[in-house]
């Protein structure tokens, strides 16, 4: 297989990989620091 095609097939996937671990790890996040301001500080969820 050619060595450029191989070199952006790496890429693209260690980007894919990347991107998803972001989503994965910061939505629960978002959603725990917002329960979290609601239970403590009495802040609503949508602010």
């Amino acid at each position: 297989m050619n060595i450029g095609i191989m070199i952006i097939a790496i890429v693209g996937g260690a980007a894919g990989l990347l991107s998803t671990l972001y989503l994965t790890i910061s939505f629960p996040a978002v959603i725990l620091w917002k329960i979290g301001r609601r239970v403590f500080r009495g802040i609503p969820l949508t602010k």
